[in-house]
């Protein structure tokens, strides 16, 4: 197998905390998808026969998987990690403002999730629910997971596929050709990554889920308030004048199907174990057992 060259940054990360420092507030209101995936990811934990005490999740936001995990496994020290800290104050408030006994043990760390500052081999399971789209490098990522993790730990997460926002995409592909959707990763290329960074037996499964929305400004609302706009670093500065704006709400409406205009997302799911000895490569899953999606 060939290493995946090094990527040059894709994403401006001052743009991406800001976003969700600002968000913050409205997060919850708005994150209705957010919240069917961190439960469809939660769900899957039934799957595991695994008892972890020390729990890391990565990209908490508010904090409402966080704890969740604390609730599920209640000897555990779940912390909860997020590039904004106005975030991990709503994981804070949370906290304070239900007073569940459970809740006290959800410490926050602000920091990124390609430098997690934890000791080698200290955490029992890694969680991450949409967070690994949103970085420019994620075999770093999961290299620091690998890192981190102790002997038989687990990584479980969810992400986004590149059919995510394709009607959005394709859009914006009649008005011009600059960058307004983010790329996400083939569910192929993933696997690819977590097996060079050490990771062993990953299991991959694809899903798809649509949300409706009356209008398209509805639809940009949604993805604004949850602090999820373009962070890339080659997007448009300027504003979106009336008339491309027209366009593309012209090309958006070719999408509309029973009165309502769909946003797809299509979702990742990934589980994966750091092996029972900290040297990687002990023992691998042929990638071509995890299946690449088909266009």
């Amino acid at each position: 197998m060939t290493d995946t060259p090094r990527q040059p940054p894709i994403f401006d990360r001052q743009k991406i905390r800001r976003a969700f420092d600002k968000a913050a507030t409205s997060y919850d209101e708005h994150a209705v998808l957010q919240r069917e995936v961190a439960s469809r990811l939660m769900q899957r934990l039934d799957w595991l026969k695994i008892a972890p005490r020390t729990i890391i999740d990565i990209g908490a936001g508010t904090g409402e998987p966080t704890s969740g995990l604390s609730k599920r496994f209640k000897k555990a020290q779940v912390i909860a990690l997020d590039v904004s800290l106005n975030m991990l104050r709503q994981v804070h408030r949370r906290r304070s403002r239900w007073g569940h006994h459970w809740l006290r043990r959800l410490p926050g760390v602000c920091c990124d999730a390609q430098l997690l500052p934890m000791r080698d081999e200290s955490v029992d399971m890694v969680f991450s629910s949409l967070a690994l789209q949103w970085c420019n490098r994620p075999d770093q990522v999961f290299s620091e997971i690998k890192r981190v993790l102790k002997p038989d730990g687990v990584f479980i997460f969810s992400t986004f596929g590149p059919d995510t926002l394709k009607e959005l995409r394709t859009s914006w592909s009649t008005v011009d050709d600059a960058g307004h959707v983010h790329p996400f990763l083939d569910m192929h290329d993933i696997g690819d990554l977590l097996i060079q960074a050490g990771l062993q037996e990953p299991v991959m499964e694809r899903d798809e889920l649509t949300l409706t929305y009356e209008n398209m400004r509805a639809v940009m609302g949604d993805v604004k308030y949850i602090g999820a706009g373009n962070a890339l670093l080659d997007r448009p500065r300027g504003l979106t004048g009336k008339g491309r704006y027209q366009q593309l709400e012209t090309a958006y409406e070719r999408w509309r199907k029973d009165g309502r205009l769909p946003a797809t997302y299509e979702v990742i799911y990934g589980t994966v174990w750091s092996g029972s000895t900290s040297k990687p490569g002990v023992k691998h899953v042929p990638v071509e057992m995890i299946g690449r999606r088909r266009g």
